[in-house]
């Protein structure tokens, strides 16, 4: 099933890429415990790392955009090694005791610098694929491929940092990190595939090129439903600590959340088995509806044995919502701005699970864990009406299903 995939890739892709995402994943965590170590107050960690996902919620997108506009190469090679220089600062600084405004300077730039590596390579492979002339099934395996290599790297990634916190110091978790992103970071910026993506074309009139990069008002709501599933993180982190910490086990909080991401990337991965016949749209409103009927039972959760059970079930529906999206946006926005349009995704992810993780914690800490999970089940179903309000419309461009529109949306020839 997927061996057309990694054929398409080659050997050396999909490592440089998955081993340049793990940072993203290192550094959120890795910052939080290493500021709260360093200066003994949990709030000024929650400061540098809320600043570090606030730098990389609004600067990833304009990262996207000028690798739509000057191609991949220099732009991840120069983003690579400034956010090794910027993490390895933020290291610094915290061993250094830095006054908490300079920590959130340096989350900030932190956040700023990151290279977008996963929606970058998410969007290189897509660009190989249909340069080879392959179909939507195949392009939605390569998605789901992607997704995977996302979920594993969301999973191992804060599993290292709590090795390296427990075998050394958290400051080697994200030196750890800055080598990965010299290293690996300038290997997948450098590699040939990177060609992939170039630049967008020259056009003979600007309001010809605005026609051309023009967004359906459904890649807005696409973005909107990724914050909502970043909010369902956020929201099922700070419920599960919470709860966690009221039954005497706040140790199990990572693996109880762990074993969510492992179910979720398993799913993932048997996604390029669903049936072309069953569409993009049915996909998602599927997926969003197993979202809602799948959080609910967080409500009712008293014990570890059942969060593990509800959890894990739960994760099941978490990879088919984010491949099914990203897919959709696939199709649905111009190629010129496909970089940037997946880079907003993932920084919608970031951005709400941050606001939803600072919101649900002060609820779990004054209403308990189930105030926190009923945030989490809000943003399912809130997923779940847009999913049911965002209508197939006119396709776009030669070879692509047609694309997303809001309900009552003008149709275009």
């Amino acid at each position: 099933m997927y061996r057309d995939t990694l054929s398409l890739l080659g050997p050396a892709l999909p490592v440089v890429s998955f081993l340049g995402r793990l940072p993203t994943a290192m550094c959120q965590l890795g910052s939080l415990l290493l500021v709260a170590e360093t200066s003994g107050s949990l709030a000024t960690a929650g400061l540098t790392g809320g600043a570090l996902a606030a730098g990389q919620t609004v600067a990833g997108p304009v990262i996207g955009r000028l690798t739509d506009r000057r191609g991949q190469r220099g732009v991840v090679l120069t983003a690579s090694l400034a956010n090794a220089v910027a993490v390895t600062a933020l290291v610094l600084g915290a061993l250094a005791q830095a006054p908490t405004a300079w920590l959130m300077v340096l989350g900030v730039l932190a956040g700023a610098t990151v290279p977008q590596i996963g929606p970058l390579a998410r969007t290189r492979s897509v660009a190989l694929a249909r340069r080879s002339g392959a179909d939507d099934r195949t392009v939605g395996t390569v998605l789901s491929f992607e997704g995977t290599l996302d979920e594993v790297s969301f999973v191992l990634g804060p599993a290292l940092v709590g090795l390296a916190a427990a075998l050394a110091h958290p400051a080697a978790a994200l030196l750890l990190a800055a080598l990965l992103l010299t290293v690996c970071g300038t290997a997948f910026a450098l590699h040939p595939t990177s060609r992939a993506t170039g630049p967008e074309p020259a056009a003979s009139t600007r309001s010809g090129a605005a026609e051309r990069t023009r967004l359906p008002g459904s890649a807005y709501a696409l973005r909107g439903t990724m914050v909502l599933q970043g909010a369902m993180f956020g929201a099922s982190q700070a419920g599960i600590t919470a709860l966690t910490e009221e039954l005497g086990a706040p140790a199990q909080a990572g693996l109880v959340y762990a074993a969510m991401g492992v179910m979720s990337a398993a799913v993932g991965l048997s996604m390029a088995a669903v049936p072309a016949r069953i569409g993009l749209t049915t996909r998602w409103r599927a997926a969003t509806a197993g979202l809602v009927v799948l959080s609910v039972p967080l409500l009712f959760v008293g014990s570890l044995g059942a969060l593990y059970a509800v959890v894990v079930v739960l994760g099941a529906a978490y990879a088919p919502h984010l491949i099914t999206v990203f897919g959709l946006t696939e199709r649905t926005v111009p190629a010129a701005r496909l970089a940037e349009s997946m880079a907003f995704l993932t920084s919608g992810i970031v951005g709400g699970q941050a606001l939803a993780l600072a919101a649900s914690g002060r609820l779990a800490e004054g209403h308990g864990a189930p105030a926190a999970f009923a945030v989490a089940v809000g943003a399912a179903a809130a997923c779940a009406v847009l999913s049911w309000t965002v209508l197939v419309g006119s396709v776009p461009s030669a070879g692509k299903e047609p694309s997303l529109r809001p309900a009552g949306a003008e149709r275009s020839g």
